[in-house]
């Protein structure tokens, strides 16, 4: 099956990769980071606040694609410390409701850049 590259205006633009390639009805999005629309890293040493742009980027993406939060069927999280993890399960509440979609989370030392301290991937099939 072919697939499409998605190109959005409601992330930050990318170099060398896409946000989202589309295979029919189902997305695959890149791992999403604490970047506003401008590129900017939001809430620098601030778990909180990444997690939240985080998702926020996700949800703009699927909004912009046709879906929304419901469609995501599996995610992968990475966070930089296992602290973070009551606060990435408080603030992904705010965005999910149960039945939460698929997820496997891992604990990793760093990510792309030294400021990211949680990264998101995920796919999701519109309705």
């Amino acid at each position: 099956m072919p697939h499409e590259i998605l190109k959005l205006s409601s992330v930050h633009s990318t170099v060398g990769y896409s946000h989202v390639a589309r295979a029919g009805n189902t997305l695959y999005i890149s791992g999403q980071v604490a970047k506003d629309i401008e590129g900017q890293l939001v809430g620098k040493g601030d778990f909180e606040t990444q997690v939240r742009q985080v998702l926020t980027n996700l949800k703009n993406i699927l909004d912009e694609a046709g879906g929304n939060m419901q469609n995501i069927a599996k995610m992968t999280t990475f966070l930089t410390h296992y602290n973070y993890l009551e606060t990435y399960r408080s603030v992904r509440d705010e965005f999910f409701q149960e039945p939460y979609p698929a997820n496997t989370l891992l604990f990793v030392e760093s990510l792309a850049l030294p400021d990211f301290m949680v990264e998101i991937e995920a796919i999701a099939v519109l309705d």
